[in-house]
């Protein structure tokens, strides 16, 4: 890799983006979904015991255990960290000054501490992929204040751990869909359900579903191609290889995220990606010309010998291409029909076959992530030894060992999740490694990751709708935000927010509501009509169909969704879905009713203590009227409206600091020539001075070549003056 400060700038700003949609994504979700009214109050979690603040801390690492202090209840004290987070990462994202290892560490601390007691809304694979890339980022980041020293020699060894994340983040996606054996990966038709039966669909993914077979079916060999061929390319040794996979990345990432809500997921997984760039490529985008280099003095022996070796860079390049396309065809049988324009494929591999070459890959790939970090660390290691100096040379030494060996410690431990795809190389890792991943892994800083194992609505989309009714003969649906209900709503768009209570709906309609225990919680704060949860149903609540007054019964029934078809004349239909009746989910139900309240017995989650009494200090009232302000704006808009003030802000900051080093590089340039010009000025000055003063000796010296002549008239009159007197005396004579 060549120098990596550009992609590295880039991916701790993403990553302050990314956290400060998290944060204010929790944070208008915390009273419906933790609060002391809300489905699963977090208190619950945190129970008042004798032991010490310390091993409370070691029982569950969470800031929360300091709300007491604070005079603040669970839920004020969620929020807190909730907005201090949002604030923090805001700063950061709009000032370069404060993506600091410190600011980041603090983030990853508010993070882990909401994470401890999130429960089930809060144990998406995401939710862990950020707090390992966070963790990530304090060893990335630089030390930026009191001072910043601008050569990091280990910045390629920190930022080599964000590459080896994301080579186990797509590896482990693709190999997991095979494994699962599931009928539709492995026959190719998945891409076919995917776009109805994903959890919040765009509307962009109606006119997917409407997409031939034949390219559904192709769309799904690309994505086994990029998730798990392309992966091995991120360990090239050849620059192009991993612009290549970048780019191929990053192509699955946006098809992705126009089709589909997965929130922040996929914006992360594209700052994953900026770990394949180095400065050369980012300059090339920002339209800026490369350094200059300093030519060889040697430059006629040494160009053959670089022109062979990109010769041979080239070939091998192509070679990698060439049989990576030929194992497509080969293990896919595709065959263009010209005719029918349409390119066909299927799998032409067993199980069996891909289980053996999942051996056969395995360690291999954990001895190729081993070389390539040897080499950055030996690259590290030679420039620090080249620091000029004594005391930096050591400083820098010091620097490059604590980096050096918390990489390396990073690396042993994300083996373990990492090879839980395949026992064997599973049981052959060191104990040692093991018991340092059971040690930390509260700290979940390195997690397991399977994105889409198994594709699930294959007979139709399951859905869940819940109807209220006032005299149990009239019904009426309760229609949630952002999930599927009402046939002739369009799909919505709420990236990068969370809807985290429309996502487990969508879960719970997968199996039976004993699955789901929270959903006995909805529907009894549904019939208390506590405002907290119902504006994680409508924000707005007088859409909501019993606000005036709670329903007096519940029920809910399951239905199977699927996207209307276009019609054969080419228009489009009025209604978005279609739908079937399939089953009763959960029977009618009211306050009091004697299955509602066993079921709330048997899951705990009835309180048996009543909550803590609401303070007026400063802290709680300026908090209440934080959520005062916020509670009414929709949570999309809220996130778009932040980051767009933040990224305003930075741009500012931008034009104004080129703007002020041009001004100074301007000033400078004029100042050196100033100083220039008066120095050729005082030259010229002394040359005249030293013209004039030879002119004036040379004008003297005729002077006095002009008196002696004078002098010698003079003396020439004054003879001929005494010979003219002589010879008149004798002629008188």
């Amino acid at each position: 890799m060549g120098e990596i400060r550009l992609p590295r700038h880039m991916f701790l700003w993403c990553l302050s983006a990314i956290y400060m949609f998290a944060f204010a994504s929790l944070y208008v979700q915390i009273p419906g979904l933790y609060g002391n009214e809300g489905l699963l109050p977090a208190r619950w979690t945190l129970r008042v015991s004798d032991k010490s603040l310390l091993e409370q801390l070691k029982d569950s690492p969470t800031l929360l255990w300091f709300g007491p202090r604070l005079g603040l209840d669970t839920q004020q004290c969620m929020e807190l960290l909730s907005l201090t987070g949002a604030l923090i990462s805001l700063m950061a994202l709009a000032v370069p000054v404060l993506r600091d290892c410190r600011v980041f560490l603090i983030l990853w601390i508010l993070y882990l501490s909401l994470y401890q007691v999130g429960q089930v809304f809060l144990y998406f694979q995401w939710d862990n992929l950020l707090l390992e890339t966070g963790f990530l980022a304090i060893l990335v980041a630089p030390m930026n204040m009191p001072w910043s020293s601008k050569v990091r020699l280990n910045d390629n060894v920190t930022f080599w751990l964000v590459r080896w994340l994301l080579f186990r983040l797509m590896f482990v996606s693709g190999v997991v869909k095979l494994t699962s054996r599931c009928p539709t990966w492995w026959g190719l038709t998945a891409m076919t359900y995917h776009y109805e039966t994903q959890c919040i669909p765009t509307p962009l993914a109606w006119f997917a579903h409407q997409l031939p077979m034949w390219f559904q079916k192709l769309s799904v060999v690309g994505a086994f191609v990029i998730e798990i061929a392309v992966s091995f390319l991120f360990f090239s040794p050849i620059r192009r290889h991993r612009l290549t996979a970048f780019y191929m990345q990053i192509l699955l990432q946006v098809l992705i995220i126009l089709s589909g809500n997965y929130n922040f997921f996929n914006i992360l997984t594209i700052t994953l990606c900026l770990s394949l760039l180095d400065d050369q490529h980012v300059n090339v985008w920002l339209f800026r010309s490369p350094p200059k280099t300093e030519k060889s003095t040697d430059s006629l022996t040494q160009g053959p010998l670089q022109t062979l070796l990109s010769g041979v860079v080239l070939m091998l390049e192509i070679g990698v291409y060439a049989l990576l396309g030929y194992w497509i065809v080969l293990y896919f049988e595709l065959q263009v029909d010209w005719e029918k324009k349409n390119i066909s494929s299927k799998t032409a591999f067993t199980y069996f076959d891909f289980n053996g070459f999942l051996k056969a890959v395995t360690v291999p790939s954990i001895w190729m992530g081993v070389l390539s970090l040897t080499w950055e660390v030996i690259v590290a290691m030679f420039k620090s030894a080249c620091v000029k100096g004594f005391f930096w040379r050591l400083w820098s030494t010091i620097q490059w060992a604590i980096m050096a060996t918390a990489t390396v410690s990073m690396f042993a431990i994300s083996l373990v999740p990492y090879t839980y795809m395949e026992n064997n190389a599973h049981n052959e890792l060191w104990p040692g490694i093991r018991k340092a991943f059971e040690v930390t892994e509260r700290y979940q800083l390195v997690s397991s990751y399977g994105l889409f194992r198994r594709m699930t609505g294959v007979g139709g989309r399951p859905e869940v709708v819940i109807e209220g009714s006032m005299d149990r003969n009239t019904w009426t649906e309760i229609e949630f935000m952002y999930k599927p209900g009402n046939m002739t709503a369009a799909p919505t768009v709420v990236t990068p927010h969370q809807p985290r209570l429309d996502w487990q709906m969508w879960f719970a309609a997968l199996g039976p509501n004993t699955q789901s225990p929270w959903f006995n919680s909805l529907l009894h704060r549904l019939l208390q009509g506590k405002q907290d949860v119902i504006r994680l149903i409508q924000t707005d609540v007088s859409q909501y169909p019993f606000s005036q007054q709670p329903p007096k019964y519940l029920r809910a029934h399951r239905y199977k969704y699927w996207f209307t078809e276009q019609k054969k004349d080419g228009s489009f239909p009025k209604r978005w879905w279609r739908r079937v009746y399939v089953e009763e989910f959960y029977p009618i139900v009211h306050l009091g009713d004697p299955y509602l309240e066993r079921m709330l017995d048997q899951h705990g989650l009835k309180d048996k203590a009543p909550s803590r009494r609401t303070s007026n200090a400063w802290l709680p009232q300026l908090l209440r009227h934080v959520r005062e302000h916020v509670r009414e704006i929709p949570a999309p808009l809220l996130l778009w409206t932040l980051f767009s003030a933040a990224a305003t802000v930075c741009l500012l900051h931008t034009l104004f600091s080129r703007k002020h080093r041009h001004h100074k590089h301007h000033r400078n340039q004029n100042t050196d020539k100033e100083s220039t010009d008066e120095t050729q000025f005082n030259k010229k000055h002394v040359e005249e001075n030293e013209d004039e003063t030879r002119e004036d000796s040379v004008l003297d010296d005729d002077g006095q070549e002009e008196e002696e002549q004078e002098g010698e008239g003079k003396r020439e009159e004054e003879v001929s003056s005494e010979e003219n007197e002589e010879d008149s005396l004798r002629k008188r004579k």
